[in-house]
Order: C-alpha cells, then sequence, then structure tokens
C-alpha cells in the first residue's frame, strides 16, 4: 500500500467516523456513503478499520432501530424489519431485532398517539382513519381492530 493509498483510507475512514457519530448506521449505508466519494478497495479496507474498532455493528444497529422505533414511533414488526432490509441489514439479524416484539402492544401506542387528533368524531370516521393510520404502519388487520375497538371503548366509555 503506498502513502496516497493509506491517506486515502484515512480519509474514508474518517469519513465514516462522522457519519456514524449522528446515529448508529449499518455496514450497508456507510458502505453507499462512502462509496459517493472513494474507491471500492479504500471503501472495504476503511469499513474493516471501523468495523474492528467497534464503530460497525449490524446487531447492535438493529437494536437501536428497534428501540427507537418502539419509543418514538411504533411500527408492526413486519414493518420495523422492512426498513432494515432496506438499510442493508441481513434477514437473520432483522428478525433476531424483531424477536419478541408485541405487535399488539405497538398498534394500541400507535393509536393512543393519534387519538389527540380524532377527538369529537363519529364511531365510523374514527375507526376508518385510524385503520388508515394504523395500516400505514404495517399492523395487520386483525391487530388493528382490536386496537380501533379498545381505544373507542376507552375514548367513550359506557354511561
Amino acid at each position: 500500500m503506498t502513502s496516497s493509498e493509506g491517506d486515502q483510507i484515512g480519509r474514508a475512514f474518517r469519513a465514516g467516523l462522522r457519519f456514524v457519530s449522528y446515529r448508529p448506521r449499518s455496514r450497508q449505508e456507510i458502505r453507499r456513503r462512502l462509496g459517493r466519494r472513494f474507491g471500492a478497495r479504500t471503501v472495504e479496507l476503511a469499513l474493516a478499520r471501523l468495523e474492528e474498532q467497534g464503530y460497525v455493528d449490524d446487531a447492535a444497529f438493529a437494536r437501536s432501530w428497534r428501540e427507537s422505533r418502539e419509543a418514538h414511533r411504533p411500527r408492526s414488526a413486519g414493518l420495523i424489519r422492512r426498513e432494515l432490509a432496506q438499510r442493508g441489514v441481513g434477514r437473520e439479524v432483522a428478525e433476531e431485532a424483531v424477536a419478541g416484539l408485541d405487535d399488539e402492544a405497538n398498534a394500541y401506542r400507535a393509536g393512543l398517539g393519534r387519538m389527540r387528533s380524532l377527538g369529537g368524531l363519529d364511531y365510523v370516521t374514527f375507526r376508518r382513519r385510524l385503520e388508515g393510520y394504523l395500516g400505514r404502519r404495517g399492523f395487520g388487520t386483525g391487530i388493528v381492530r382490536k386496537a380501533v375497538e379498545r381505544l373507542w371503548r376507552e375514548r367513550s366509555p359506557v354511561v
């Protein structure tokens, strides 16, 4: 390796460090980002160095992604799996990350967050809007129906 190759790898490594400093990234996200400015060999060597030093870990990235989704923007396990796949995380790693995810609880929490904007609506409109909202977050029909019914009951207790 020549001095200029070493400099390029160093630059790619530092660029990778900056990229992961904002939030955890998958190996594929870093590869794509560095690939815009550096050659394939340089990117792979910089990635290896980043991984060696603990800055790249797809399993940790996937766990972090799931935790973030659960805490701030609840989604179904299937949708989280697809999001991870789009970011280059392998199927097995994604499966492991979403193992034990409770879609019913997440659908309920997502619906709770939406309740404020649904106040004062009749049941049909409430159901239609909430079903659409939860459906776009990847929840299946059965889970959506349970969440809608539960949220409607909690919203409008029987007198």
